[in-house]
């Protein structure tokens, strides 16, 4: 094919500068189509040498390697690689770099260079660099690197002039002899060691993050520091948020005894004692909970720890098929699988997509917690068992601990079995290091907080009162219990037979069918169907705690934990992870596996707690 102009391809990673150098050296001279076959847009437009003569330029998507693991990646490649159907190999390349993130975007750049097609880099949002304490050496990186290297400002128009003049120099000179690219661990070894020699000066707050990241997301070091933060966060929940509890745990008791002493007994009374005092109140008690393990999260995320922490669980997830995209989606389902499984938009690889979404309701979400709080205060004493450890923030983190390693082990059969494929890498962009800020601290706890709120007076309210109403009719006779003569009595009896043989009582088999509203409804239909069946008004949360201790073993107990670690239970998940799919099929398989894994497990904890004597 005769082409009547020099191509220039402009590449890099993502958030280089790209667009706006690209948008600087050809103004309005554009056009955008689409590559052909794919919807990745195609940017071309048209530049001049210092000569005169026009020159095409192409701006190719951000990549992170040639090896695609997207559709933009795999344009990227077809177009340096010349595999473009009806389109030839640019005859130069210009290679822009973020000079405040000169490290890792050597990385891809080094690949780039093994073609051998003639290049420039540009160093670009230099001033930025200078501004955060960082200032290069471009003749120490051209030599490192073997071809011109020019600090840029696209966004003001420095340096614009002198890539021109060195892309022309270019013109006409041969390409290089192709070298084998080498893999990335290499790559990113000698991307640290260019960009350590190519330092004039550096502030020591710039040091001091480049230490925190050598100790943070070393292989060896990072997991056990970030195993750490997580016990830290478990024991918080509990030791912290112990007195809030009780300060609205007493709350709700003084307005079950207001209602009691100033109204006469009646259906009125009834439906705000038995239905939203101890039914929707036992929830509301734990929203401290929910606040303090909601304000860790929110602090990692804005200290730029979170996405850290992504790098270092991209080791493990690759034993499971997974890459480390997967894991903020999986650690938003810590808070709500819903939003968890929307955030998996983010993941190129259709199977390493569809795989993430049918484990993340296995993450532990606040809404398990109230469920875990109330069976360990019941049945774990408040003791020590260490130097600032308690026995109860141990036993919570090693049931979130239960839940990521379930995640694990059923991603690693998805991707042996039914989402089978090769695994993707996994690149981004690391934050820099900054102190949270207060005010949107604030903000994100309220936001959550209100969240937690309006559940409880919504779906927990309507799930809470329409088991009320099955629980108070038919009304029982002289000497006849209540909850053995009412509908939602029978319904649990019928229930009760399919869940007796791991361990679970009648009470149980009742709070199940609500739970599926929202998980946190299990504790408050709890707290209603011991209220009705209760002589005491004053069924709180404390009351719900003690009435749970009194009735259940410990081997039920332990086997209802367990039903939670894996059990659905929630309309909204299941909704979301069909509009994600866009099919009833995986949805169905997500509720059926589940449910089997939830029933295995409970039925193996009771009986082996049965057989150990407990």
């Amino acid at each position: 094919m005769t082409r009547q102009q020099r191509l220039v391809a402009l590449a890099g990673n993502p958030n280089a500068g790209k667009s706006a150098l690209f948008n600087a050296l050809t103004g309005a001279r554009q056009k955008i189509a689409n590559y052909p076959g794919v919807t990745v847009e195609r940017k071309a437009g048209r530049m001049y040498s210092p000569a005169g003569e026009p020159i095409e330029l192409v701006d190719l998507p951000g990549s992170y390697s040639l090896d695609p693991s997207s559709p933009d990646e795999e344009v990227t490649r077809k177009v340096v690689m010349g595999e473009f159907e009806g389109e030839t190999q640019p005859d130069s390349l210009i290679i822009v770099i973020d000079a405040a993130n000169i490290e890792q975007h050597l990385v891809f750049a080094q690949e780039l260079l093994s073609l051998g097609l003639p290049t420039v880099i540009a160093l670009n949002m230099v001033d930025l660099a200078e501004r955060d304490g960082l200032v290069l050496d471009p003749a120490a990186l051209s030599e490192a690197l073997g071809v011109p290297v020019i600090p840029t400002v696209a966004v003001r128009r420095k340096g614009l002039d002198e890539l021109r003049a060195a892309l022309a120099s270019l013109d006409g000179a041969p390409a290089r002899e192709p070298r084998p690219s080498i893999g990335l661990t290499e790559r990113r070894v000698s991307a640290e060691a260019i960009a350590d020699a190519a330092i004039l000066s550096e502030t020591a707050t710039r040091r001091l993050h480049a230490h925190l990241d050598r100790v943070l997301l070393n292989p060896w070091i990072g997991p056990v520091i970030l195993a750490g933060i997580l016990f830290f966060v478990f024991q918080a929940v509990f030791a912290w948020a112990t007195p809030f509890a009780d300060a609205l745990e007493g709350a709700v008791a003084w307005l079950s005894q207001l209602v009691t002493a100033n109204m006469g007994p009646g259906l009125v009374r009834d439906i705000i004692t038995e239905a939203v005092l101890a039914g929707v109140g036992s929830v509301v008690v734990f929203l401290p909970q929910i606040v303090i393990l909601f304000a860790f999260i929110l602090v990692m995320e804005a200290t730029g720890y979170m996405a850290r922490a992504a790098f270092l669980m991209d080791r493990m997830m690759s034993f499971v098929g997974l890459s480390g995209r997967s894991f903020i989606p999986l650690l938003s389902s810590f808070a709500c699988a819903i939003p968890g499984i929307m955030a998996t938009r983010s993941i190129a690889d259709p199977k390493d997509r569809l795989t993430t979404i049918l484990v993340a309701p296995l993450m532990t979400c606040s809404a398990r917690l109230p469920v875990y709080a109330v069976i360990i205060a019941a049945f774990i004493p408040r003791q020590s068992v260490g130097p600032g450890i308690g026995l109860q923030g141990l036993v919570l983190f090693l049931l979130y601990v239960a839940g990521i390693i379930g995640a694990m082990v059923v991603a690693l059969v998805l991707r042996r079995s039914v989402t089978k494929g090769a695994g993707s890498g996994f690149i981004m962009e690391l934050p820099k290091y900054q102190w949270p800020q207060l005010k949107d601290l604030a903000i994100g706890l309220w936001q959550r907080a209100w969240i937690f709120l309006r559940r409880a007076g919504t779906i927990i309210f309507i799930a809470t009162a329409l088991l009320w109403v099955l629980l108070s009719f038919p009304k029982a006779g002289p000497g006849e219990s209540q909850v053995d003569a009412s509908i939602a009595g029978k319904i649990g009896s019928a229930i009760h037979v399919v869940v007796e043989p791991i361990g679970f009582n009648r009470d149980i088999a009742m709070s199940l069918v609500p739970a599926m509203a929202a998980r946190e409804v299990a504790v408050s239909s709890l707290g209603t169907i011991y209220a009705v069946d209760s002589d005491d008004e004053d069924e709180t949360a404390e009351a719900v705690t003690a009435s749970v201790a009194a009735r259940w073993s410990l081997p039920t107990a332990l086997a209802f934990l367990a039903w939670f670690v894996f059990a659905p239970q929630c309309v909204s998940t299941i909704a979301v992870a069909r509009r994600e799919t866009n099919s009833w099929k995986w949805p169905t398989f997500m509720v059926v596996y589940l449910f089997a894994l939830a029933y295995v497990f409970a039925g193996i904890t009771y009986w082996s707690a049965v057989a150990l004597g407990l």
